[in-house]
């Protein structure tokens, strides 16, 4: 018999509904409950595509003698982290707060009757491993102590909830200064691994933000060493393993060191910021190569994971309980299609040689595909072609079809992005926002996420306004409707009014009342964004938005002077407030026929603005334009002259 979880949208909770544990969805009647009946509360949060989750669940709440005692003597919440990230944040907290380590998915909370954690973990096996005790032993022990109600448990845990109260006072500014990103550059050479380029060992991460904070100082102070870090981390990426060749796009990390055995989940944030970084990495470095990989996961993106012209969340990791069965290959099945199709033997050779198949494979007995050369070879489309003939006789992964605002943002950012140098993705970037609005802003309130074709319950969080803002801004730069700038200034004032207090920003204010992140974690933090946005507002609209970014940015100044590489977005919008930005003003339509030329632009804080205070381009900086041409060739050199 299904549990509550059956009158739920989110796909993470319908996956739990069928649990013989007793779950309840985030509610008060759960909280009521567990107050009236004295039983502790277990809190557990995850995602559809997150592999681990799918075991603990497989191992623990599928468990019949493990459910009946939870059923007994503890209130069972199951709560979706993609669609209330303000709880996951809360109890990230806890969990940092507890274990002195970050936490992780699936996160396990133990909470009194009173709903005050304390005791946090992620993963629990059934039976005891090694020195991690077992859910079973600890349920029981839990169970006991709260329904005695230790003494000592329950003051751990009123101390525990004194501690989470926010700090009210601003940590002591440190002044701004270029040097910033000095630090930055020596802190992530320091990380940079030769071998395979990125920033760790295993697993590898694609730590976007920090790339593209890295080329951006590359370019300006015009440094090859970075920009090389940079050029050679994106090659290896896109070679294959955690990019896949047959299908486009991302998946979410490396579990070694060579970007070979993917986690083969599919996120649309992974997927919207890499498509933008591969594209503006195309023209700095001249690299069709990495215009072919943009293109390749932003038609993945549009054909596949999107419904409606809106994107959903995520693909998961597993088909059929089996981690990356729908994504490798067995040497024999490969062999035998391309004998098939007319291949030679010694072809045959070539190709699976080329692609990293072996007989006894590099992934649990099979083979995930990746390029052993830097160049496609001539018979690339056509194995990849056929490769593909074969996945499409399996059973396509789980897809969560949530749409959430923030990631949907990142990937129209991308599209929009793209368009400058490819004009048939400006129309799908331009459907895919003003269904997004359509969607999820309505009245005048924008919310966070719903699920396909359902009507959205939960509301916005800062990260919704600031990458939305940021994906409006980067519509107007390419269609220069001025309805998509007013929007996103509406979004930033009511941002302002409810999330910011003296250079301070939280990331929600609802339930519960939780810090905005400065730090990058699995996609830029909220911190960062707004300031991109509030700074580009502050070139176009009003002065004062610039402000608000500089108190911003001053009331984090000494977590991001001394270290600058935990906040990469962050201390990119730090350098480019000091730089300052330029403006290249035009009329509209003019700007739009010289696109792709004023993409070409080196100075990475390049904006435009549609004027009609000249025929030709005007360039500016804040406080006044200083130069005019015809020529948007000749506009590169007119900025460089403004250094």
């Amino acid at each position: 018999m299904a549990n509550l979880l059956y009158k739920e949208d989110s796909p993470y909770l319908q996956q739990h509904k069928e649990n013989p544990v007793d779950w309840y969805p985030w509610c008060d009647e759960a909280f009521d409950k567990a107050k009236k009946e004295n039983r502790a509360i277990f809190i557990s949060i995850g995602y559809s595509s997150c592999h681990w989750c799918h075991v603990m669940e497989h191992e623990v709440f599928e468990n019949e003698e493990i459910a009946a005692y939870l059923n007994a003597h503890f209130v069972c919440i199951k709560v979706d982290k993609e669609e209330r990230p303000d709880i996951d944040k809360h109890y990230q907290e806890v969990h940092m707060l507890l274990n002195r380590r970050a936490g992780g998915w699936p996160t396990s909370i133990f909470c009194t009757p009173e709903n005050k954690p304390f005791y946090a973990g992620t993963y629990i096996p059934p039976k005891p491993q090694g020195q991690m005790m077992g859910f079973q032993e600890l349920t029981e022990i839990i169970g006991t102590k709260v329904a005695e109600r230790d003494p000592k448990l329950f003051q751990n845990a009123d101390e525990i909830e004194s501690f989470l109260r926010p700090a009210d006072k601003p940590t002591e500014a440190t002044q701004l200064q270029l040097q910033i990103a000095d630090t930055f550059v020596k802190q992530a050479d320091h990380n940079y691994e030769k071998a395979y380029g990125g920033f760790s060992v295993a697993p590898k991460f694609p730590h976007v933000s920090t790339l593209t904070a890295l080329l951006n100082i590359a370019v300006i102070n015009k440094d090859d060493k970075i920009k090389e870090m940079v050029r050679f981390t994106l090659e290896q990426m896109h070679l294959g393993g955690m990019y896949d060749l047959v299908e486009g796009g991302f998946c979410r990390y490396s579990t070694d060191q060579q970007w070979l055995v993917p986690h083969f989940e599919k996120m649309t944030y992974d997927n919207g910021l890499l498509i933008e970084l591969y594209t503006r990495a195309s023209l700095q470095f001249d690299d069709q190569r990495f215009l072919v990989t943009a293109k390749e996961s932003a038609d993945f993106m549009l054909e596949t994971m999107a419904e409606d012209h809106l994107f959903y969340s995520a693909s998961d990791a597993d088909t059929e309980g089996e981690e990356g069965k729908y994504f490798v290959y067995e040497f024999t099945d490969v062999i035998a299609l391309l004998s098939e199709n007319g291949y030679k033997q010694e072809q045959i050779e070539s190709i699976v040689k080329t692609q990293s198949i072996t007989p006894e494979g590099n992934f649990e007995g099979q083979n995930v595909l990746r390029l052993t050369v830097d160049e496609r070879p001539e018979w690339f489309d056509d194995v990849m072609s056929l490769l593909h003939s074969l996945r499409q006789k399996r059973v396509y992964p789980f897809i969560d079809k949530k749409v959430q605002v923030s990631w949907n943002a990142m990937m129209i950012s991308a599209l929009f992005t793209l368009s400058d140098i490819d004009e048939h993705y400006l129309d799908k970037a331009t459907l895919h926002l003003d269904k997004l609005l359509e969607t999820m802003f309505i009245d005048g309130k924008l919310f966070h996420s719903a699920l396909i074709h359902k009507e959205p319950k939960v509301e916005a969080f800062l990260e919704d306004y600031a990458y939305l803002g940021r994906a409006l801004l980067k519509a107007y730069e390419s269609t220069f409707n001025e309805h998509y700038l007013i929007l996103a200034q509406q979004l930033a004032n009511t941002a302002l009014t409810n999330y910011y207090e003296d250079g301070r920003w939280y990331f929600s204010k609802g339930e519960f009342v939780t810090e905005a992140d400065i730090g990058d974690s699995s996609y830029p933090g909220s911190v960062g964004l707004i300031v991109d946005l509030l700074l580009t507002l502050g070139a176009f609209v009003d002065t004062k938005y610039r402000r608000f970014a500089f108190k911003t940015l001053e009331y984090y100044s000494q977590k991001l002077s001394k270290t600058p590489i935990y906040f990469p977005y962050l201390m990119d919008q730090t350098f480019r407030y000091l730089k300052e930005d330029r403006i290249i003003k035009g009329k509209g339509e003019l700007l739009k026929a010289n696109a792709l030329t004023l993409t070409k632009t080196q100075y990475p804080y390049t904006k435009r603005y549609a004027s009609n205070e000249a025929d030709g381009f005007m360039i500016c900086g804040l406080q006044s334009c200083f130069a005019n041409t015809d020529d948007a060739t000749k506009l590169d050199a007119l900025i460089q002259t403004s250094f």
